[in-house]
């Protein structure tokens, strides 16, 4: 299956114009060293050793950093096959959209000098022409995010005529209505983070004044929010119940606390996690009773109209 992938070409996309002009995308990360024949075969393994070599290089940054930025250049120099599309601010408000056309290569002394070679497709995508929850989507500060869930749309805003994989039958969703509402209770959450009662006590992961906490990437899925306590001894792992089996939800969640654990914490830092769930759930409770680290909270929903 083909995917869409948004990214960012530099801060505040400043190469943009350079990239559309030489057709290739590029990241950089401070990480100056050709890395063909390198990768590996996953993320994990390459962040495995490529943590230490990034920390060694910049020791004031944590983990977290360290891996997100690892696992960045790893997903954009590796992962992204031919033919998958990526989305690119072009730093005028709108979007240009290019197509993977070959692998890895590296520039010595250049600016996003990891980069891959590209075909730009002559359509402008205009930031008013999205939906909403794609825009939200798109307007995720992390360098790049997965936005194949909005390949129907994409492929609509770009104009193209192929046909369109769509997966629609999903075994772990019981409920298809409240998944599609929690598809958009992320964004919420995130936006409105400091209303709500996690927000008392823990800030979402930043990193230089951008939030890199929310879809953040682990070796099974993104985390849907990673968020750290306000004494920074605590990372905390947020997972969206999304109207799946209630199993899958809490052996998801104890997964990425697992990697948070391994891949993450630092030494003095401990994980937490909670689920967020639409209805009271009694096999989330029972599940979570044997558990000292891992709390379940419910959400509300209200619509009100107001006369004029």
């Amino acid at each position: 299956m083909k995917t869409y992938y948004r990214l960012h070409l530099g801060a505040k996309s400043v190469h943009a114009q350079e990239c559309m002009q030489g057709n290739f995308i590029g990241i950089d990360f401070g990480l100056h060293q050709d890395l063909t024949g390198k990768f590996l075969n996953s993320w994990r393994e390459f962040n495995k050793v490529y943590i230490p070599i990034y920390q060694d290089l910049f020791p004031e940054r944590k983990k977290v950093t360290a891996g997100l930025y690892c696992a960045t250049i790893w997903v954009v120099s590796k992962w992204l096959k031919n033919g998958d599309i990526v989305v690119c601010p072009d730093g005028s408000g709108n979007y240009r959209v290019a197509e993977i056309t070959g692998d890895y290569y590296y520039v010595e002394n250049q600016f996003l000098p990891h980069r891959r070679p590209v075909k730009w497709l002559p359509n402008t995508i205009e930031k008013s022409q999205l939906s909403e929850s794609l825009k939200n989507s798109m307007g995720s500060a992390f360098t790049y995010c997965d936005v194949t869930k909005y390949s129907e749309e994409l492929e609509r805003l770009i104009g193209a005529t192929v046909g369109v994989e769509v997966t629609v039958n999903d075994s772990t969703v019981e409920d298809p209505i409240v998944f599609a509402l929690e598809k958009h209770l992320e964004d919420f959450l995130v936006k409105n983070w400091n209303s709500t009662e996690l927000g008392r006590d823990y800030t979402i992961y930043e990193e230089e004044g951008e939030i890199v906490g929310q879809q953040y990437p682990s070796d099974t899925g993104p985390i849907d929010i990673l968020a750290i306590s306000k004494d920074k001894k605590t990372l905390l792992v947020v997972e969206l119940k999304r109207g799946r089996v209630s199993d899958n939800v809490v052996g998801q969640i104890q997964r990425y606390m697992g990697f948070v654990k391994d891949e993450l914490a630092e030494s003095n830092q401990i994980v937490k996690g909670v689920i967020i769930g639409l209805e009271d759930d009694l096999r989330i409770r029972r599940a979570l009773s044997v558990t000292n680290n891992i709390e379940y909270f419910r959400y509300e929903v209200s619509f009100k109209l107001n006369r004029s």
